[in-house]
């Protein structure tokens, strides 16, 4: 967990900085008012399923595939429940605004996501062996 902490919590940083510039600078034409929440709720959930999917491991690392796979179910099914919750309770008819929220939501989604892949397949690199991998 330590080896995926750091870098992420730099990660994190780094994408919270590049919001708030984005937002300092467009204001909320750009950047919906709700993605801080939805920073904070992918923040949050990154480090669940990260946390889970280690400690599944941990008890038996036979089961990496159904693990990550899981996971990664796991993050569609709640990132789409908080885009139906927030289409539901209004925020379908704001007009522009529901394409900000769904321009932030896709790309936290989709930076987040990619660096659990990352952080995943750059931990996996010390268990393979040389003649292993095939180019």
């Amino acid at each position: 967990m330590k080896t995926f902490l750091r870098p992420y919590l730099l990660f994190s940083l780094l994408v919270g900085f590049a919001l708030y510039a984005v937002y300092a600078q467009f204001g909320p034409r750009i950047v919906h008012p709700f993605t801080p929440y939805t920073f904070g709720f992918f923040f949050v959930l990154t480090l669940v399923l990260y946390r889970l999917m280690e400690r599944l491991i941990r008890a038996n690392p036979d089961n990496f595939l159904v693990a990550y796979f899981g996971a990664m179910i796991a993050r569609l099914l709640l990132s789409l429940t908080l885009v139906l919750v927030y289409l539901l309770r209004g925020g379908g008819h704001e007009g522009s605004a529901r394409w900000a929220f769904l321009g932030s939501f896709f790309l936290l989604y989709f930076l987040f996501a990619g660096f659990e892949v990352w952080s995943v397949l750059s931990n996996l690199r010390p268990f393979s062996k040389p003649g292993e991998i095939t180019k």
